[in-house]
């Protein structure tokens, strides 16, 4: 199976935005390290960070909400002694209840205080790339990025980027300060950026940096019933691992382990090389506390498929092939489209 490990060849670097920011071909996404996604093992997930960085990988990415605030810290830690050698990527816009998500909060004194206590937290001085985690309606996008903008100029962030925003929310964030990425659920399974968004992020010169670009374990052939996690795994609330969209989904991303064994590839790397050849302002993150499952998505960097290829996997999971909503209902309810 295609799972070579980089011993010596470095991941390429892409450019997201026109403002300067660069960051490696593939990111880390660390969300999984501290909630949603089984126990947590930080020493597993402090060695993963530390083996990503030996591979070349620059961009981490983390929010105050995932743990909530025990994901930061431990990006922190895990970072320390190496910062120059990092992209650190976090994301304000919540506001919480008893460690619990209860809605959207983007005023700007919110704004300010969640900064000072990510970089608290994060144990750094600077946040490379601050994102509004999910657009907030009672606050005006241009007060937003007014506020975001503020930090640009005090030295505590230096690029900035949104996160499920809609294309009217971007065109106006990008009019006060320039957006260098929009952060966006984007994959082979989930294609609904490809009408509007994609074309838009282009025009202005935003790049974008998709999560779940392993279709939560769909495209991978991992994915299980939603009663078969334990409680307090994200995956038992999800509609698309429930009943007859599960069925429904497995089938769809068949054709995804089939082209796997023809190539002799793991799927997932398969999923990603799929996202990387669509375009070179693309950074994927996926997500994974385990150094295994970071090595085989680090080498899908090294996995080229042809037009053949891509033309199959395109004509078998077109957009309309995914069965059951992104979210639960309330989740739903933050996305800005």
């Amino acid at each position: 199976m295609y799972v070579a490990i980089r011993k010596k060849k470095m991941l390429t670097n892409r450019k997201l935005g026109r403002q300067g920011l660069e960051v490696s071909a593939l990111g880390l996404g660390c969300m999984g390290m501290s909630q949603s996604y089984g126990v947590p093992d930080d020493r597993e997930s402090l060695a993963t960070i530390h083996r990503a960085i030996e591979l070349g990988v620059t961009l981490f990415d983390t929010a105050e909400a995932y743990g909530p605030f025990t994901n930061e810290e431990l990006l922190g830690r895990a970072v320390k002694g190496r910062r120059d050698r990092v992209t650190i990527a976090t994301k304000f816009g919540f506001r919480f209840k008893e460690n619990q998500v209860a809605g959207v909060n983007s005023r700007p004194e919110h704004i300010k205080a969640v900064a000072e206590a990510s970089l608290r937290r994060l144990d750094t001085d600077y946040i490379d790339l601050l994102y509004q985690h999910r657009v907030d309606p009672e606050v005006p996008i241009e007060d937003v990025v007014g506020t975001m903008a503020d930090l640009v100029r005090e030295g505590k962030v230096r690029f900035l980027g949104l996160s499920e925003a809609g294309a009217d929310t971007i065109r106006r964030a990008h009019a006060v300060h320039p957006i260098s990425a929009l952060q966006s659920e984007y994959s082979l399974w989930e294609r609904n950026l490809e009408q509007e968004i994609i074309p838009l992020l282009r025009r202005l010169g935003i790049g974008l940096v998709p999560f779940s670009p392993l279709g939560r374990g769909f495209l991978t052939g991992t994915a299980k019933r939603a009663e078969e996690y334990p409680e307090g795994d994200y995956r038992r609330g999800d509609p698309r691992f429930q009943g007859v969209h599960f069925d429904a989904n497995m089938r769809a991303a068949s054709v995804v382990r089939d082209l796997a064994e023809k190539r002799r590839a793991m799927p997932g790397q398969v999923a990603l090389a799929w996202l990387l050849q669509q375009g070179d302002d693309i950074v994927p993150i996926p997500g994974t506390k385990r150094r295994r499952y970071l090595e085989e998505n680090v080498a899908a960097a090294d996995l080229t498929l042809s037009a053949a290829d891509i033309e199959q996997l395109d004509a078998a999971l077109p957009p309309e092939a995914v069965a059951g909503p992104r979210y639960n209902e309330r989740m739903m309810s933050y996305i800005d489209r």
